[in-house]
C-alpha cells in the first residue's frame, strides 16, 4: 500500500497515541456495524409493530446511518493523525450528534409504533 502525502508531514506521533487512535476509529466501525445489525434486526423480525413502510424507512435510516459512520470513521482517523503529526489540537467531531440525533429519533418512532400498534 503506497504511503498518502500526509504522513510525510510533522512527527511520528507517540505509538500510543497512534495505536488509540487506530482503537477508537475500530470503536466506531463497530459502533456503525450495531447500528446496521439493529437496522437488519427491525426489518426482518418487527412483525408486531407498526405499519411495514414505517419499519422499511427506520431500517434505511439505520443503514444509512451506518454507512455515514463508517466513512466518519475514516475521516476522523485521518484528521486526528494529522493533527498529532503536527502538534495540533484534536479535531470536533459530528459524528457524536448525528448518532444522538438519528438514534433518538429512531427511538422515539419506534416507542410510538408499539405503544400504538403493540399487541
Amino acid at each position: 500500500m503506497r504511503e498518502p502525502k500526509w504522513r510525510e508531514t510533522g512527527e511520528d506521533p507517540d505509538y500510543r497515541f497512534s495505536l488509540a487512535n487506530e482503537r477508537t476509529f475500530l470503536a466506531w466501525i463497530r459502533t456503525a456495524l450495531a447500528i446496521l445489525a439493529g437496522g437488519v434486526l427491525l426489518e426482518e423480525f418487527s412483525n408486531k409493530i407498526g405499519p411495514h413502510w414505517i419499519i422499511v424507512i427506520l431500517a434505511v435510516v439505520l443503514g444509512a446511518l451506518s454507512a455515514v459512520l463508517a466513512v466518519i470513521a475514516y475521516l476522523r482517523w485521518r484528521a486526528n493523525e494529522i493533527a498529532m503529526r503536527n502538534g495540533k489540537r484534536l479535531p470536533l467531531t459530528i459524528a457524536v450528534p448525528l448518532i444522538a440525533a438519528v438514534v433518538l429519533a429512531v427511538g422515539a418512532v419506534i416507542t410510538i409504533l408499539i405503544a400504538v400498534y403493540g399487541r
